[in-house]
């Protein structure tokens, strides 16, 4: 892992469209590409096998800034930014979509007890929470993750394997498992990040449409936008096409990397299910932030999605399938995403003028985490001024265990709650 450390990076700028100057996005400064590739290698020090960060800026002409360190498996092929890979929670912002536009066909009232869109008998009577306050992961219901994922005494690797690699999970049945739990708290009065709330918004797409979700997904979206890279395949476990290799980080971090490619993705189901790329993550965002426009959910609908509310998280708010983090330079919109062996941090400004895509193909890994957090302030806000005072360092644990030191990055940005996957 210490040889890939120090794996030659790669920066590409592309150009397309008018010629002559690029007219920059609204109050977007020009990208930080030397602070963003040191948190890319600060990802790989971490211990990731590979990472990368694309940047594409539209209006006008097009302009594409992407940055690789390292490598997309441990046979040595060189990490590229067209690979496909599991884009975990960020197919949340998927279902979100797909449940506003049902919303504007006056389908489902989201300010409505959800459960009156459900299959009966998927929500117990008395639950009253809203189709909203489930978007919002206010809604009390228990994350049936837990119960797969943290079992004592068992190491990561082997919960994969016992419970999550090839299992396949009908959707209703990780919902029995949350409700099992009970209602963790009366809705709407706190924030709790839960995977089954958005099992459940899926589950509501496919009572309502009555089609799977994987077809109404494919028309609503993945065929408008040509994501050509995209798809919801669950529950094959193979990755279709050019793909990077995901690696699952031991609980013992001195046992190697477990290739974690290979998986149903069925226990995440709608909430984490979807497979994509770099490119495809920018149409998605850019159309879904560009409202009317976009096509694919309205300004009303983008407006109630960006409504946020704060979390427990310093920087972090949530609104409907859509998280915010607020930069130095402004807030941007999307959502982060981890399943076992890929991990991807997809975001926009407000105006969609800028998207940010950063990947890297370890999880089970904090430090990994963070990098890529590190990656989206200098991505969005450029280059730092230089300090007044001499800069504080960051401390964090490497791949073998060993100690690491640098520059901190500006103020870091908190790691989010969906990094447990």
């Amino acid at each position: 892992m210490r040889a890939l450390a120090v794996a030659a990076t790669g920066v590409v700028v592309v150009a397309t469209g008018a010629t002559g100057a690029v007219a920059a996005p609204a109050a977007a400064a020009v990208p930080d590409t030397a602070g963003v590739r040191a948190a890319l290698q600060g990802t790989v020090n971490a211990g990731a096998p590979g990472a990368f960060a694309v940047i594409r800026d539209h209006g006008g002409a097009e302009t594409k800034v992407s940055l690789s360190v390292g490598k997309a498996d441990l046979d040595g092929t060189p990490i590229n930014s067209d690979l496909r890979f599991r884009v975990g929670s960020n197919s949340k912002m998927f279902a979100a979509v797909l449940v506003m536009q049902l919303a504007e066909q006056g389908r489902i009232d989201l300010d409505k007890p959800l459960r009156d869109y459900l299959p009966a008998g998927t929500l117990p009577e008395g639950w009253t929470m809203t189709g909203r306050q489930v978007m919002e992961h206010r809604a009390g219901i228990y994350d049936h993750t837990n119960d797969l994922l943290e079992q004592a005494g068992e190491e990561t690797t082997s919960a994969f394997e016992a419970r999550i690699r090839h299992n396949v999970y009908d959707p209703a049945k990780l919902v029995a498992m949350s409700v099992a739990h009970g209602v963790q708290y009366t809705p709407g009065s706190r924030y709790s990040y839960s995977n089954t709330d958005f099992v459940l918004m899926g589950l509501a797409v496919e009572h309502l449409t009555g089609r799977p979700y994987a077809e109404v997904l494919r028309d609503a979206i993945i065929d408008p936008l040509d994501l050509s890279r995209t798809s919801f395949d669950v529950p094959a476990e193979e990755i279709e096409g050019r793909h990077v290799t995901g690696y699952l980080t031991n609980d013992d971090r001195s046992k190697p990397l477990l290739d974690s490619t290979e998986q149903t993705a069925s226990w995440v189901w709608s909430a984490g299910g979807v497979v994509s790329s770099a490119r495809d993550m920018d149409r998605f965002l850019t159309a879904l932030m560009a409202g009317s426009a976009g096509g694919l959910v309205s300004d009303a609908s983008l407006k109630q999605m960006t409504s946020v509310l704060p979390t427990p998280t310093a920087k972090i708010s949530y609104g409907l399938g859509l998280r915010q983090i607020a930069l130095s330079c402004g807030n941007v919109f999307g959502h982060g995403g981890i399943v076992q062996g890929f991990q991807t941090q997809s975001f926009a400004t407000p105006d969609g003028r800028r998207s940010v895509v950063v990947f890297a193909n370890a999880s089970n890994n904090g430090a990994v985490t963070q990098g890529l957090m590190n990656a989206l302030e200098p991505a969005f806000c450029g280059k730092q001024p230089a300090p007044a005072a001499a800069p504080r360092t960051l401390t964090s644990q490497g791949a073998g265990g060993e100690q690491q030191s640098g520059v901190a990055p500006r103020d870091l940005l908190p790691v989010v709650e969906d990094t447990r996957i």
